[in-house]
């Protein structure tokens, strides 16, 4: 069947008041972003609905994309007819029959949504329900679990037919809420809390520790791939690759082997708060699961997110390992993360890390080092590397002092294939 158009349906923007009308004006310019290989499309935007007319393009290319748009609630490949009567009836048949494989049993649901149409929903479904029986002998009704369902949506425009509905990604247009700073790990985790936040319409800029020579080349080109897995959602992110070797050293010198994770994860809080002040970005986001690691009891990340003023955003938080890889696979990020390089996360990683530290003594710690932790932190930002990885790869890097070693360090071509899948090495990342 040769579909005329989509029918796209909008999810949370529907609950919006008097600043719908730009949010939904936000959902039609992502729409043309993510549809924009497609360049005979047309659109037409109406009150919860956006349209898309096909012309000549392929329905199924536009089905893969669209399904990653966050904001649409569900959208279906439509036939569209005018108003009159014989004309929707024959369009039906016409739909029904081409189904393959041909369904045993329907049902038709009318919605008039256009008022002064001469014929009523429930008259509508007889009409043409009857219609596509008389031509269809094989066909039988079935209202209540039918194999195929008829919708028929009578609207000012013109009346439209279809018999699909694809599930989309829902949530929010991305960036209709503001601006966060993801920690992202090469773990498992927070590639997934990124995606969530993107789909709740938070655009994202990543944050990567890395410490060198301590990791290798391919965990960075690993985070690198993961940012761009990420970034066929949102268009384009940006990665800033952040030096944590000294900053690391300095903590493992410190003498107090049992909180170096809780004083490497507040020095990263610290830096990412300084990173999201100068680029516009109002939250952090990290993929903290309560319970999964020794950091990540309640009294470990309540220490750790007392040093920071921005809103913390854990979506993660209630759910379990499983719950966590199935949305991974889903994706397209596992398998990129299950990649045996490690991070800086489990490096120096103590025997007997505190899983309920206490504050004050953090603290004291922290004044031990004094003036010596603030420069370091500082020297971390101003080292800081930006790339923008975009869909298809690296985008031109801006870089933000960067040394000439970490320059050709990063500039190696991003591989996501090459290694092979490591064991659970979850166990002490954070993000």
């Amino acid at each position: 069947m040769k579909y005329d158009l989509i029918v796209v349906r909008l999810g949370e923007l529907t609950i919006k008041g008097r600043n719908r009308g730009r949010f939904e004006g936000l959902m039609l310019t992502r729409i043309r972003q993510s549809l924009a290989a497609f360049p005979a499309l047309e659109y037409e935007r109406t009150y919860g609905r956006i349209y898309i007319r096909l012309g000549d393009e392929n329905y199924e290319g536009i089905e893969a994309r669209l399904k990653d748009v966050f904001g649409v609630y569900s959208f279906s490949p439509a036939i569209r007819s005018g108003h009159a009567l014989e004309e929707v009836q024959e369009k039906a048949l016409a739909l029904m029959n081409s189904l393959e494989p041909a369904p045993s049993t329907f049902k038709v649901t009318v919605k008039r949504a256009w008022k002064v149409y001469p014929h009523d929903s429930q008259e509508m479904n007889h009409l043409i329900g009857a219609h596509v029986l008389r031509n269809t002998p094989p066909l039988k009704v079935d209202v209540r679990h039918p194999d195929v369902e008829l919708k028929v949506d009578i609207q000012p425009e013109g009346v439209y037919l279809s018999c699909e509905v694809v599930p989309g990604a829902g949530g929010f247009p991305l960036g209709m809420n503001g601006k966060a700073m993801l920690l992202l790990s090469g773990g498992i985790d927070s590639p997934v809390a990124g995606w969530m936040a993107m789909r709740k319409g938070l655009e994202i800029e990543a944050v990567h520790f890395h410490s060198y020579p301590f990791t290798s080349e391919q965990a960075t080109e690993k985070v690198l791939s993961l940012t761009q897995r990420l970034a066929h959602y949102g268009g384009s992110i940006k990665l800033h690759l952040v030096p944590f070797t000294e900053l690391q050293t300095r903590m493992v010198q410190s003498g107090h082997e049992h909180l170096i994770i809780t004083l490497m994860r507040r020095t990263m809080l610290r830096i990412a708060e300084r990173l999201a002040e100068k680029h516009g970005a109002l939250a952090i986001v990290t993929g903290d699961s309560l319970g999964q690691v020794a950091s990540q009891t309640l009294g470990s990340m309540n220490v750790i997110g007392r040093t920071v003023s921005l809103p913390l955003l854990r979506p993660l938080v209630m759910m379990d390992k499983q719950e966590i890889i199935r949305h991974a696979e889903r994706i397209g990020t596992y398998e990129t993360s299950i990649l045996p390089y490690e991070d800086c996360c489990t490096l120096f990683v103590p025997k007997s890390p505190a899983t309920n530290p206490n504050l004050r003594i953090v603290e004291k710690v922290e004044g031990y080092l004094g003036s010596e932790l603030e420069t370091l932190i500082e020297a971390a930002v101003q080292g800081t590397e930006t790339i923008v990885m975009t869909p298809s790869g690296r985008a031109k890097p801006k870089r933000e002092a960067a040394s000439d070693e970490s320059s050709a360090r990063v500039e190696q071509p991003v591989d996501a294939s090459a290694g092979k899948p490591a064991s659970d090495q979850d166990e002490d990342r954070w993000f």
